[in-house]
């Protein structure tokens, strides 16, 4: 039975073609080798669309060479080969390789890159069948005893693939020149015709959204795999159009629309911790080092310096110059493995770029089209489900590149937003407004949009009542995470933490949520913390008793926020961290590398503002000497430091109690109730 494309995996980037080697095998079992692979290729069916008559040649002569094969192993001189002829074999078994590959790789790929690479397609399936030729041409046939019939096919399959040249179809490349012209007057601003976009679209067997939705995703792999900027530029102008096409002939989908290859969004996958920024903990875009050799989100650390600090945010040390130095190796970590994850990498200078490529005219105005034309149905839409659809299609497009949140924005988009964001849209439609909140995240990425959300009427209340009485996790997860991208300007830092509404609605989901969603409630809190007229708004809406509850299930997070808010926050702050004294000592033994530290600055602090009775609480905890020894041998730069501290304070305290200096306190009695500090 003949393999259809569907019967392939999910497409994967090839191995460059002096990777594939043949088996470590002889005799009987190389030529079975070869035969089992002559059979799988000439079982695959014609490209369809594009390549369809190189394909099936191509197919046709493998199906030769596996008669030819299946003889040969049927020959009395079946296990007598030489190693001349064994080579024939290994080089037999090379080329089918290359052309099982190459034809795989038709199948899965996109239809108009590879409309747009036809010459040089068509040149290596050519390549391919004169490759084939190169073992037959030196196959000793006379040695074995075939029967003339396949002798004869044998000589047909030399002939056959010495003397093809290479075939361009003059349809495909009709196609292709129509595909050009097209994209031209898009970048001269000229509607294409839908009639000749259908037909378009229809001879490369884009027919529905769904397979519009797979050409544009892959299509964004291209972008991610090539290396050079021209095809990069030349791959985002089509994924403008298809883009555009699938809105205007297929009309819009829905997070119902399944079967298509769905990516997982940041909030729901592990980021590996040294990929997080220390300040935001997102993860991090552009990283850069300081002068102390930490490493940061460039725009994390910028609003940091900004906001008048001189010192690192990790180790407390000032900061004797501002030079940011670019980190290229964690960068080139970071970006390979959101390739892995099929996780969108865009760069802090994205917002002159698409897909990290400099801005192609005609994917601009075909960015352009489909902001106008989504937002044009949207004003005119009658039903929800409608609008809903409409909605998400533009929350796709916001979330792939910055060019494009500046389109929409430009042309309107907030506003009409807005409308989708209220408890009556919630409780008839709830995929529309975590639809709508989402798309508002996705714009507030883009610096500009933040001051359009803000100043939009309705929009930020309508964000926040999300956050407050959102009809799903995802939505109030979302509108936490839009508090965040607009709390990054300090003057809307501060607008945001006056509000207690914000307070109460992100202390609620950190608290109550589902992972994703406390994460980005308390990445938003932290965010808050930074200005310090906020912090008093923090500690009185309950964020540290909720810091302290959350401690066990996300302490990284947790106690992150508990150290900014003791030291930033002073004695009104520290006396509701009483309580998570204990479970800081349980942390410092316990916790990862980026929890110990924050545990063992935030308990410095306590210590040092809270008195007598904090130092107490802390000596009263079985063993605690030994971890901070242990820390200080085997913790970061910073966490051995924070111990050598916290590790004096402890000494000074019951040498004030006990009236000397105590070397160690095994067994000792340090306070009147009795409390042990035992190592």
């Amino acid at each position: 039975m003949a393999i259809s494309p569907q019967s392939f995996p999910p497409r994967k980037r090839r191995p460059p073609v002096s990777s594939f080697v043949t088996p470590k095998l002889s005799g009987r079992n190389l030529l079975q080798s070869v035969l089992e692979l002559s059979r799988e290729v000439s079982s695959f069916m014609p490209l369809q669309f594009l390549q369809k008559r190189n394909s099936l040649s191509i197919i046709r002569k493998s199906k030769l060479i596996a008669i030819l094969f299946e003889e040969l192993i049927g020959s009395p001189r079946f296990s007598f080969y030489s190693p001349s002829i064994l080579l024939c074999f290994e080089e037999m078994y090379i080329v089918l390789q290359r052309i099982k590959a190459l034809i795989e790789d038709c199948f899965n790929g996109c239809k108009m890159w590879l409309l747009m690479q036809n010459e040089s397609v068509a040149a290596s399936f050519h390549e391919l069948t004169v490759e084939l030729s190169t073992p037959l041409d030196v196959f000793p046939i006379k040695e074995f005893d075939l029967n003339e019939d396949v002798k004869e096919l044998l000589i047909l399959i030399r002939k056959q693939s010495s003397q093809t040249k290479v075939y361009i179809d003059p349809r495909e490349d009709s196609l292709k020149q129509e595909v050009l012209a097209m994209l031209d007057r898009i970048k001269r601003e000229i509607v294409p015709e839908h009639s000749k976009l259908a037909e378009i679209f229809g001879r490369l067997g884009l027919r529905d959204s769904l397979s519009c939705r797979e050409e544009i995703e892959g299509l964004e792999d291209e972008v991610r795999n090539l290396v050079d900027d021209k095809s990069k530029s030349e791959v985002v102008a089509l994924i403008g159009l298809v883009r555009y096409g699938k809105c205007v002939l297929f009309g819009t989908s829905t997070t119902s629309t399944s079967n298509f290859r769905r990516r997982k969004s940041i909030s729901e996958m592990t980021v590996p911790s040294d990929f997080r920024c220390p300040i935001s903990l997102e993860l991090m875009r552009d990283p850069v080092v300081v002068m102390t050799g930490q490493t940061y989100d460039r725009e994390s650390i910028n609003l940091w310096i900004e906001s008048g600090h001189n010192t690192c945010p990790k180790t407390g040390q000032t900061l004797a110059h501002n030079n940011l130095i670019p980190n290229l190796a964690l960068k080139n970590l970071i970006a390979m493995w959101c390739r892995q994850h099929r996780i969108p990498f865009e760069t802090a200078d994205g917002n002159q770029k698409l897909n990290g490529v400099k801005t192609n005219k005609a994917a601009l105005e075909a960015t352009k089209m489909t902001a106008s034309f989504l937002l044009n149905k949207l004003s005119v839409s009658q039903s929800m489900e409608e609008c809903n659809g409409v909605v998400y299609e533009l929350r796709i497009l916001a979330k792939a590149n910055s060019v494009n949140r500046a389109c929409i924005a430009e042309a309107g988009a907030i506003p009409l937003l807005v409308r989708y964001l209220g408890s009556d849209v919630a409780s008839k439609l709830p995929n529309l407004q975590v639809n709508a909140v989402t798309t508002i995240l996705n714009l507030s990425i883009l610096e500009a949009n933040k001051t359009r959300i803000v100043e939009t009427d309705g929009a930020l209340n309508g964000v926040i009542e999300v956050l407050l009485s959102g009809a799903t996790w995802e939505a109030k997860g979302n509108a936490a995470a839009t508090i965040f991208s607009l709390s990054v300007v300090h003057s809307y830092r501060g607008k945001l933490g006056r509000k207690t509404s914000v307070i109460k609605g992100l202390t609620d989901l950190a608290r109550d949520g589902p992972t994703g969603s406390r994460r980005d409630a308390m990445v938003a809190i932290l965010n808050l913390a930074g200005d310090r007229e906020t912090v008093g708004k923090l500690v009185e809406g309950g964020v540290v008793e909720m810091a302290i509850d959350v401690m066990s299930a996300l302490p990284e997070e947790a106690v992150t926020i508990l150290e900014a808010l003791v030291r930033r926050g002073g004695l009104v702050a520290i006396a509701p961290a009483h309580s998570a004294i204990r479970k800081l000592g349980l942390l410092l033994r316990e916790g990862t590398d980026i929890s110990r530290e924050s545990a063992a600055a935030t308990l410095v602090t306590i210590c040092r503002k809270g008195g007598s009775d904090m130092v107490g609480e802390l000596a009263a905890i079985r063993g605690i000497e030994r971890v901070i020894w242990e820390l200080m041998g085997a913790g970061t730069v910073r966490a051995r430091r924070k111990a050598g501290t916290l590790l004096r304070i402890l000494r000074r305290w019951a040498a004030g109690l006990d009236g000397q200096l105590m070397e160690g306190y095994r067994g000792t009695t340090v306070t009147p109730s009795r409390t042990t500090l035992t190592t």
